[in-house]
């Protein structure tokens, strides 16, 4: 996790530092307007912005989505998380081996069971199921997305993957 330090301003909005592992430093200024201002710094001078650029409401709502992993997931990430408040939307790829390969959705009961849903599957030829049922037998390879709280995300990990046994 990148080091994030939040702060308010008062009359303009709110201030977050974020420091990436990368040593990459930006601020992002969040407008009471709705206006985001975005800056990022030169490692050798932290006090002076070395860009900026400023977003209204819908651009940065488009940009975090982009960002976020919502409209295009990298294609080499194994594991990817979005956080909206209390809901996490994480993708994970099937891996064989997983006590879920060869078993019904149903079967799995992983409603029930963990209070998340698989809201689709990518397949490895890159097809995809949207809302898929309960019959639908999951597969080595398959990428699941998932969508729940984020202790519930965790317990589905936990009965499709696996982890943490």
């Amino acid at each position: 996790m990148p080091n994030i330090r939040e702060s308010a301003l008062p009359g303009i909005g709110r201030k977050f530092q974020i420091e990436a592992r990368s040593g990459d430093k930006m601020v992002v200024v969040i407008h009471d307007d709705g206006r985001r201002a975005l800056y990022h710094f030169h490692y050798d001078d932290p006090e002076e912005p070395i860009s900026m650029v400023t977003l209204d409401d819908d651009e940065a709502r488009q940009v975090a989505a982009i960002i976020g992993g919502m409209t295009y997931q990298p294609k080499d990430l194994e594991s990817v998380e979005v956080a909206l408040h209390d809901l996490v939307i994480e993708w994970y790829r099937v891996e064989p081996g997983s006590q879920a390969v060869g078993k019904r959705i149903g079967d799995l009961q992983v409603r029930q069971k963990t209070g998340a849903n698989i809201i689709a599957i990518i397949n490895k030829d890159k097809s995809q199921k949207v809302s898929p049922g309960p019959e639908e037998v999951l597969s080595a390879g398959q990428t699941l997305v998932v969508a729940g709280e984020r202790h519930q995300v965790k317990a589905l990990k936990q009965l499709i993957i696996g982890e943490g046994k």
